[in-house]
């Protein structure tokens, strides 16, 4: 069998076929069999293409017929009865179903009822007020279906930088082993770490270009030429989506050119190049009487005056991180145990680890109910015994109610070390009632750090519009930390706002918010994001040695209390 799959992939497959089963109406027992079986596998423990065929139907959960469907999927992708309903099923109708919040009930209903078949015909159809009459519908539902319509339509050719990296680094490592170049680089918005991309630029200084084009032409991850050809540069399409823009130039120009190419316009046309050669970017900024920009500041904001001023900081690294906090288990949705995850984090060179498993009230994530706090609390004593001078810290992450108040009353709160404070449900708010939601919970003396406050999924989910000035205020008048996600799907706080925060002393923790081990990988992702926001070690919360956070969550429960 494959190994390539991994159980949130091979879950995905089963949540495709159980939708399509909905839209079908397809034997209710099949489809909840279905279902559970995306549910279960989604949080298993053990990769399942590491499990021989063999073994798979005596796991909890799996049975005879999930085992085969698992087997077929990790051999062709798919299984048999998934092929007969897509068969069933126009393209377009599943490019709507991929859609966040429009399910397999409603597209059903706008598919049979309506005979829309595509987003482009259901946009019209919204527009043209078609949908208020269907019934489960109406004005409200269909502004909903339209602003998730426009939403994907906009974001359409775009791509988060953590689906890229990968290919994009491997790529230029291929061109760069042909070593027909004498200076390559991948430069633009990819190289400046922006979280959401729509080409990768690659800088090619060489003085014959046309091995390089051939290159280009027939790597076999590029699927054709573009016809396009804008200012002296070659696009092509990669086999991920993606669009792949060759700038060439000759060997002597090439530090002017990955200056040019790298910086926003913003930034670019905020300074005024003299005419000479340079031997690196930093001669540059040294002939503009300015601090060396890190290619990720360039954004055309505060980094000019502060290069100026030559106050530009040391930006922080992925090494001066001691401890990783906010992280799931399975206690609630995580797909790994406590002990696992702390013993990963250990095994990665961390002094620390918080676990923050869910509150009662998301139900739907296994929420904890105060039994299992105690249980989880219990274990975490005998784990801190045997993985000393390793500490885990006893955290939770709690919801924070439509009314702004936290999920559990305040004795349950006072036995946490600290509290991650994260809206998860009643999305749909103004800015006025988010913001107030959020700080009211700030407030709150027992909140330790405030979660992914704009709750957006990058590419999928718009956030939830907010007043970030009165909020990261708010953390700042109550000594809260405010969370960079580094989960890359969502990275929020978003970078943009970083600085501000770091304005008003307002420390910032970057949390992966794992579920699984390698989830832990995503702080990669969220320390690029937190250096273009200007962050520096010494305003990172989890930079704290493991003395240093111990001191600080001593005092802060000390303040609570008095």
């Amino acid at each position: 069998m494959s190994a390539e799959l991994t159980n949130k992939e091979i879950s995905k497959v089963f949540k495709l076929a159980a939708q399509l089963m909905e839209l079908h109406d397809a034997n209710p027992y099949k489809l909840r069999s279905i279902q559970n079986a995306s549910f279960k596998i989604e949080r298993m423990e053990q990769q399942l293409a590491t499990v021989p065929a063999e073994e798979l139907e005596a796991l909890d959960g799996i049975g005879k017929s999930t085992a085969a469907k698992i087997i077929s999927i990790l051999d062709n992708g798919s299984f048999d009865e998934l092929d007969e309903w897509l068969e069933k099923t126009p393209e377009g109708i599943l490019q709507i179903l991929a859609i966040k919040g429009i399910g397999p009930k409603k597209v059903k209903v706008i598919w049979k009822d309506l005979g829309v078949e595509n987003p482009g015909e259901l946009l019209y159809a919204c527009n043209e007020n078609r949908l208020i009459e269907l019934k489960g519908f109406g004005e409200k539902t269909q502004e909903q279906i339209k602003k998730a319509l426009e939403y994907a339509k906009n974001n359409q050719g775009k791509f988060r930088y953590a689906d890229v990296e990968e290919f994009a680094e491997k790529f230029l490592q291929d061109l760069k082993d042909k070593n027909f170049c004498q200076a390559v680089a991948i430069t633009g918005s990819y190289r400046r770490r922006m979280e959401i991309l729509d080409k990768i630029e690659i800088l090619v200084a060489a003085n014959d270009h046309i091995p390089v084009i051939a290159f280009f032409g027939s790597h076999p991850q590029i699927l054709t030429r573009l016809d396009h050809l804008n200012n002296g540069s070659l696009h092509f399409k990669a086999e991920i989506g993606i669009e792949i823009v060759l700038i060439s130039c000759k060997p002597h120009d090439f530090h002017l050119k990955l200056f040019e190419t790298t910086g926003s316009d913003s930034h670019i046309s905020e300074l005024t190049i003299p005419d000479q050669k340079f031997e690196s970017e930093e001669a540059i900024y040294a002939a503009l009487k300015m601090q060396f920009v890190p290619p990720e500041l360039r954004e055309g904001s505060w980094e000019i005056n502060a290069a100026k001023e030559n106050k530009i900081p040391k930006l922080l690294e992925l090494s001066d991180l001691k401890g990783i906090l906010h992280n799931h288990s399975t206690y609630s949705d995580g797909a790994h145990t406590l002990k696992q995850m702390a013993e990963h984090c250990k095994s990665l060179g961390y002094e620390y680890f918080c676990i923050c498993d869910h509150s009662k009230s998301a139900f739907y994530a296994n929420g904890m109910q105060p039994d299992r706090i105690l249980a989880q609390h219990n274990e975490i004593d005998k784990l801190n015994d045997s993985l000393a001078p390793f500490k885990i810290f006893k955290g939770i992450e709690s919801d924070i109610l439509f009314d702004g108040s936290l999920d559990y009353p305040d004795e349950i709160l006072a036995s946490f070390d600290m509290v991650v404070a994260s809206i998860h449900s009643v999305l749909r708010m103004d800015l006025e009632k988010a913001t107030s939601r959020l700080i009211k919970a700030i407030e709150n003396p027992y909140t330790t750090i405030l979660g992914h406050p704009t709750g957006r999924l990058l590419l999928a989910r718009e956030a939830y519009p907010i007043d970030h000035k009165k909020v990261i205020d708010a953390c700042a008048a109550n000594g809260v930390i405010l969370e960079l996600n580094a989960n890359p799907y969502r990275l929020d706080i978003d970078w943009r706002w970083i600085h501000y925060a770091l304005e008003k002393d307002v420390k910032i923790s970057i949390n992966p918010d794992a579920h699984h081990m390698d989830g832990f990988k995503d702080m990669h992702f969220g320390v690029l994001v937190a250096r273009k926001g200007g962050l520096t070690a010494e305003m990172t919360f989890n930079a704290m040695s493991l003395s240093e956070m111990k001191d600080h969550l001593v005092k802060r429960k000390a303040a609570i209390k008095s």
